[in-house]
């Protein structure tokens, strides 16, 4: 996993000219040819090279350094089996454009050295002959000055065409996924690997509810009616909901705290803005091109590792950060995030299939963990993957809740992700299992397009591995803890380690009667008459 592949190491390094020296390019030699050539000698097909990448933007903006991207370690196998935009066959195309660009570069440096030599040439005929008499009288000068541009005509035709191969690399390399562990499963969702199950499953002798129709009772969860407040699938949680919220990420957050260094702080950690369906919620393009709604705090964290060429020393470096939403796209994005604020939250049901033994669509809140490790043995990610992992079971166990462990298959897997392993609670209410937490090991993808590195022995430059994992996600494990606590008479247990956050052992129908809404959105469309009133 972690031996060193060639490195494609497209143009510039953090704080070089606008191009590579051609010996510092890998790839094949130079082409006969190239220095006349003008077409790019292949032809783009399936949309590779087209469309918008953000982080490409930036790159062309002189905002961020290039990319160092390593197509050549992926398989067409690998790509056919991942649930990504691109087919075995783009990368093909995308290696012989790479192949071009190459060649193409060698040839515009020959020229460049020759172009040089021309230019030395001219100095020094006239340092040596009267300026005047040289210009008229010197054929040697006319034959050199008038190679020089010819030269500078074949090297603008050359930048045009680099310029051209450049961007459509890019365009289509930064869509491909990750390598893939061995392990993974092959195919579908239904392809998943059974791995462990923790905990009991509660049995009730009565018909167990969903978690809306319990915070409804209970007066801690308002989902409806609330669409023109603040869109669809909101939510609001009250009194001894919003208690135990606060006290699930205390709870967690105490439990990250003694393993991970606490500091304060998207494309580029491999989410495709341009994805249809988008995970970016943008608040008003109209008004606001770049504002939108961040669905995790992995990009913003990775903000501190990319904001200028990193350079890390150590072997694993586990750090905490709270993150507050909104942030804008155009910001690039291990480490424990608490993702506050409102915030974007792809649903995880069918779009239509109704939402009430689902989960809420916004704005939850998630206690994340991100870790940065070398990659020397080869097995430093995969071990603070299993670290990441003890931890989410961990909590879960503490909580009292009844899950599995997944080892997910080719097309469950984000492009970032080289091994995801999901954590799905039983959900009495949906009377299945639904996921609550994942972790996943990124290997070198997202510190190849942030130019995160780390210095090893002997002072070696090298990228690092990163790992990220969710550690809470509060929405959803509130919905677990809340079915799976449930009594007879609507009431719940809080499980015993957020007692003393929450200040009660039982959840009760407050005694004050419930507030009846007599806004908009009445059922039938009609506000109820107040007396009073006209």
């Amino acid at each position: 996993m972690a031996a060193r592949r060639t490195l494609l190491a497209a143009g510039r390094a953090a704080g070089g000219g606008r191009r590579g020296a051609a010996g510092n390019i890998p790839g094949p030699g130079p082409a006969a040819g190239v220095g006349t050539g003008t077409g790019t000698g292949i032809g783009i097909g399936i949309g590779i090279g087209t469309g918008r990448s953000r982080l490409y933007e930036h790159v062309r903006e002189g905002l961020s350094a290039r990319p160092q991207l390593d197509v050549t370690a992926l398989s067409e196998r690998e790509v056919e089996q991942r649930r990504g935009p691109l087919g075995g066959a783009a990368l093909r195309e995308i290696v012989r454009t790479w192949s071009r660009l190459g060649k193409v570069r060698d040839g515009i440096a020959r020229l460049e050295v020759e172009k040089g030599r021309v230019a030395e040439g001219v100095r020094e005929i006239m340092a040596s002959h009267d300026k005047a008499a040289a210009k008229t009288q010197l054929p040697a000068l006319a034959e050199l000055r008038e190679r020089g541009r010819s030269l500078r005509g074949q090297l603008r035709v050359l930048e045009a065409e680099e310029s051209d191969l450049e961007q459509r690399f890019y365009l289509g390399a930064l869509q491909l996924p990750n390598r893939t562990h061995p392990a993974v499963p092959v195919g579908d969702q239904t392809q998943a690997r059974l791995l462990e199950v923790v905990g009991e499953k509660p049995v009730f002798d009565f018909k167990p509810k969903g978690h809306l129709e319990l915070g409804e009772g209970l007066d801690i969860i308002r989902q409806r009616r609330l669409s023109h407040v603040s869109g669809h699938r909101s939510y609001y949680l009250s009194g001894a909901g919003a208690l135990l919220q606060h006290a699930l990420v205390t709870f967690t957050l105490r439990k990250l705290l003694s393993k991970v260094t606490p500091c304060a702080p998207q494309e580029g950690c491999g989410v495709q803005p341009s994805a249809n369906p988008s995970p970016v919620y943008n608040i008003d393009p109209a008004r606001f091109e770049d504002l939108c709604l961040a669905g995790t705090s992995e990009g913003i964290s990775w903000t501190m590792q990319c904001s200028c060429r990193t350079c890390l020393s150590g072997s694993c470096v586990p750090v905490l950060a709270t993150v507050l939403r909104p942030t804008r796209a155009r910001s690039p994005g291990g480490y424990t995030a608490f993702t506050s604020s409102p915030r974007y939250w792809e649903h995880w049901e069918t779009p239509g299939k109704g939402n009430a033994a689902g989960s809420p669509h916004v704005p939850p809140r998630k206690v994340e963990m991100f870790g940065v490790t070398a990659a020397e043995r080869g097995t430093e990610s995969e071990e603070l993957l299993d670290e990441f992992l003890g931890l989410q079971k961990e909590i879960f166990s503490e909580l009292g809740l009844h899950y599995r462990v997944l080892d997910m298959p080719t097309e469950e897997l984000g492009l970032p992700a080289y091994r995801k392993f999901d954590i799905e609670a039983w959900m009495p209410g949906r009377g299945k299992f639904g996921e609550i937490s994942s972790t996943s090991n990124c290997t070198d993808y997202q510190s190849r397009r942030l130019n995160i590195m780390y210095s090893g022995e002997g002072g070696r430059l090298s990228h690092a591995h990163t790992v990220n994992g969710t550690a809470c996600a509060v929405p959803r494990v509130l919905i677990a803890l809340l079915e799976c606590n449930q009594l007879p008479d609507g009431r719940v247990r809080v499980p015993p380690v957020l007692q003393p956050l929450v200040g009660r052992e039982v959840l009760a129908r407050p005694p004050a009667p419930l507030l009846r809404y007599i806004g908009p959105n009445q059922p039938g469309g009609v506000p109820p008459k107040m007396g009073g009133l006209p």
